[in-house]
Formats: C-alpha cells, sequence, structure tokens
C-alpha cells in the first residue's frame, strides 16, 4: 500500500538525487548494508553517524526473538527503528536496511507474512481507498522513475501490501508510505536477490 505518488515530484537526474537528497537528510548511503561490522559497537557508532532518524533502534538482531527457524529465509520489519533485517536460511547471511514505514499507526499493518511474488520493475496502481482519499491521482504507473515501487517489489500475502524500493530517497528512514515498507533501490535489488517466494516476514 505504500504507492505514494506526488504528482508535484518531478524526474531527477538518478545520481544527483541520490546524493543530494541523502547529504541534505542526513540519513544512510545505500551502501550501508554492504558495510561489513564485527563489533555490535561499531556498527552503532557508524549507524549514529548516517542514520539520524532512528539512532536509537536502528541495531542488529538475532532472529531466534521472532521467529521459530530459517526456512526460506526470515525478514523482520520493524516499523519503530525504521529497519529491515534478513537473515538467510542458511544462518550466516545477514543484513540490515533503513527503511522507511507507514504514516500512522492506523496504516500500519502488523504480524506474520510471507513474500508470494517477486517482480522485478513494477508497475502501479493506487487502491481503491487511495483513490477515495486522492480521486485526482492516476489510475497507473508503468515502470520508471515516476513510478513509486521504485525498481524491485516483494508481494505479501496481505493484499496491497509490499517491501518495494523508491526513487524517492528523501522517505527513506521516516514515516512517509501509505502501508508498505520502503527501502533504496539498492537495497531492494538486493534483498529481492537473497529472498524466494515463501520467505518468512514479519512486522512489528
Amino acid at each position: 500500500m505504500s504507492k505514494d505518488f506526488d504528482p508535484s515530484r518531478r524526474a531527477f537526474t538518478r545520481g544527483l538525487f541520490l546524493g543530494s537528497a541523502a547529504a541534505a537528510t542526513g540519513l544512510a548511503a545505500p551502501a550501508l548494508a554492504q558495510v561489513d561490522f564485527t563489533e555490535t559497537t561499531q556498527f552503532q557508532e557508524y549507524v549514529g553517524r548516517t542514520v539520524r532518524h532512528n539512532t536509537s533502534g536502528f541495531r542488529a538482531r538475532s532472529w531466534e526473538p521472532h521467529f521459530d527457524n530459517l526456512r526460506n529465509g526470515a525478514i523482520l520489519c520493524d516499523t519503530v527503528s525504521r529497519a529491515v533485517h534478513f537473515w538467510g536460511e542458511d544462518g550466516q547471511t545477514y543484513r540490515l536496511f533503513p527503511s522507511s514505514v507507514p504514516m500512522s499507526n492506523e496504516m500500519t499493518r502488523r504480524g506474520r507474512t510471507s513474500i508470494t511474488r517477486k517482480v522485478e520493475g513494477p508497475s502501479w496502481a493506487p487502491t481503491p481507498s487511495m483513490l477515495r482519499r486522492n480521486p485526482d491521482w492516476p489510475r497507473f504507473i508503468p515502470p520508471g522513475p515516476e513510478n513509486p515501487m521504485g525498481t524491485h517489489a516483494l508481494h505479501l500475502s496481505w493484499q496491497y501490501y509490499r517491501i518495494h524500493g523508491t526513487h524517492d530517497v528523501r522517505r527513506i528512514g521516516r514515516r512517509s508510505s501509505n502501508g508498505c515498507i520502503g527501502l533504496f533501490n539498492e537495497h531492494i535489488e538486493e534483498l529481492y536477490g537473497l529472498t524466494r517466494v515463501g520467505t518468512q516476514v514479519l512486522l512489528i
């Protein structure tokens, strides 16, 4: 449901937009998930310098408090710290990504679900409730730089809910979606490659 079309937004050159928006907001650069930290304190110090909106909760976690097993891998979407955690089925692969989260508790769905479909180059159409609130919004946007779903989307078993990318990097680290979880395009591309249909997902 995080299909956040803004009619006033214009396309930016990708490199310029990524650099200027991240610098202006103090958000983490997309390379964050690639950094290998062996000490938790080192990780927290790095995040403290780069992710200003959620420094109190943006930290590495263990999967055991949240999942019974790692069959098919597991994704934890923490809407409080605004972070997405991924653990691979091998028990060795771990990634941590900053994310956008729903704008309000009313728009936030929590609980267990799973990935039911993976789409590269997703299109977008507003939900019926979105159109009721915003009747002037377009009925369909094809894949491309104006598409609010970014470059990749992971469909969840809940209708209209996705983990997806965004071309508007200002959204990351903020309460800015209509229900879905948003990632930098670089991060959703990596997560897309790590997951499969059937990967467990928990939103808290």
